[in-house]
């Protein structure tokens, strides 16, 4: 998507973020667009990249996006590339279905910029961001459980989980404890009231951020599933990528980029054997890595784009190898909880 999809909750001088593009210049180094090529945007946002892509070469981008706000946006964007871009609204996990049916079955390069847009977070109503006060919402795609239902009808236990997980908040218990004792006076149905009654769970000090910072994002990413949509976005983009295709992704927190970091080293390195172990048949490498490290953003970007400072961009080459069969991340996201678990 576009700018500071997970990053932090201001932009400059505390105000609302301006909708760049993160990584820009990298992101289009690393897809190398060519004339006649086919690319998916699965993460579309503001289009910005797609943008970029559309003006390197003589290329279609078909773009994927869950907001169905986002996506009735993007039709000037559309008519302005005459045909040469398409943006469907669909979770970037459903890409090996929908994409063919564009004539995208075989692509040249595939781009992920995971989280939530800058859109979504200047946007009081959404509630995603407690930067204003809004219903506690949090959807992407304004379907199934919100944050408020989660925050006011699950298990004390189930919400330390989610908040301990996904938002890596070590004083979980805490916050979970404040909330059910909340609710027990009123729902909890603001932005405010959560991120007040995660700051008074939490003693921070000066410099420290926002202590309502990780229980917003347990809540969020556990809303939308995010982490079991990147799980599958990437085993989609292993089967839809051509040999030498590319795929790129920009994660904002180590959450999503060990998912990519595990991904990209299980398709690309041989598992390790044993010279005392039966030989075993190893399935040839799918992905090559370009780089053994995550690019990040620099110093003039971050200057003027505060929420680009963690970005990390993680890039692999598709093989000509067939796509394994196995899914590296599984053991990953079974600690982690999810929708389809029914936490209540």
């Amino acid at each position: 998507m576009i700018a500071g999809r997970s990053g932090p909750e201001t932009g400059p001088a505390g105000g609302p973020a301006r909708h760049l593009p993160v990584m820009l210049r990298e992101v289009v180094s690393s897809l190398k667009p060519k004339d006649g090529g086919k690319y998916i945007d699965a993460t579309f946002g503001a289009g910005g990249h797609s943008r970029a892509l559309l003006e390197a070469a003589g290329c279609k981008v078909l773009g994927f996006d869950r907001d169905p706000r986002t996506v009735a946006q993007s039709s000037l964007l559309v008519s302005e590339y005459g045909g040469r871009l398409t943006v469907v609204e669909a979770n970037f996990s459903e890409m090996l279905e929908i994409a063919p049916r564009h004539g995208f079955d075989q692509v040249d390069g595939i781009l992920f910029d995971f989280g939530v847009s800058s859109m979504q977070l200047d946007e009081a109503a959404r509630g995603f961001s407690f930067r204003f006060d809004g219903p506690l919402d949090m959807r992407m795609s304004a379907k199934g459980v919100s944050a408020a239902d989660v925050v006011n009808k699950y298990e004390e236990r189930d919400l330390s989980r989610i908040i301990a997980a996904l938002g890596e908040e070590k004083k979980a218990k805490f916050v979970a404890r404040a909330i059910v004792e909340a609710r027990k006076e009123k729902a909890i149905t603001t932005t405010a009231e959560l991120a007040n009654i995660a700051r008074e769970s939490i003693h921070s000090k000066p410099g420290d951020i926002d202590p309502a910072t990780r229980t917003f994002q347990a809540l969020r990413i556990y809303v939308n599933d995010e982490l079991g949509e990147i799980g599958k976005g990437l085993l989609a983009a292993e089967r839809l990528l051509k040999a030498g295709g590319v795929l790129s992704a920009i994660s904002f927190h180590s959450l999503e980029d060990r998912l990519v970091k595990t991904f990209i080293t299980s398709r690309s390195q041989a598992p390790a054997t044993s010279r005392h172990a039966p030989e075993t048949k190893v399935a040839p490498s799918s992905f090559k890595a370009v780089q053994r490290k995550a690019l990040v953003a620099g110093e003039e970007e971050v200057r003027m784009n505060p929420r680009a400072r963690s970005a990390k961009l993680r890039v692999a080459e598709r093989t000509d190898a067939l796509a394994q069969s196995g899914d590296p991340l599984e053991t990953l996201l079974a600690k982690i909880p999810s929708l389809e678990e029914g936490v209540r």
